[in-house]
């Protein structure tokens, strides 16, 4: 019985890979994941403008500007960072909480997986996942929002 378990779980395992593998939401994420544009660089408002939203800047500090964004989609936080090792740092105690982070160049968006899909599309990065044990208590937002305090400078 435990042989027929393990085969169940090897083809679960691989029909999930095959569905994210194919886009699993429609073709047109899918086309979207493949057109991913170079990683944007610039300011937090050179970043906002990029996705066409103006920030609500919450800290603004040599290190790092931070700001809530506001966009069809949704809501995110939007991070400039200084240094690569502030960013590093910031995005290393921030994924305790969850969330999606899409990360570029000395910048960090966080919001929902969707949200964060999206943004990438039109300000390229990669894409990096916090710890899970989090996630079901908040929606995005109100995990991204959450970290706005937390990383205050």
């Amino acid at each position: 019985m435990t042989l027929t378990r393990e085969k169940l779980a090897a083809g679960a395992a691989v029909a999930l890979l095959m569905l994210t593998g194919c886009g699993g939401s429609g073709d047109k994420a899918a086309d979207r994941q493949d057109k991913v544009p170079a990683t944007a660089t610039g300011s937090l408002e050179d970043l906002a403008a990029e996705v066409k939203c103006t920030p609500d800047i919450q800290t603004d500090a040599d290190e790092i500007r931070q700001g809530v964004c506001k966009i069809r989609s949704g809501k995110f936080i939007l991070a400039t960072f200084a240094t690569d090792r502030g960013q590093r740092e910031w995005l290393n105690g921030a994924k305790d909480y969850g969330g999606s982070y899409l990360v570029g160049a000395k910048w960090v968006a966080v919001g929902d997986q969707k949200m964060v899909t999206t943004l990438r599309g039109r300000l390229g990065g990669t894409v990096e996942e916090g710890m899970s044990h989090h996630a079901g208590g908040t929606g995005g937002a109100g995990t991204a929002t959450g970290h706005s305090g937390h990383h205050a400078g």
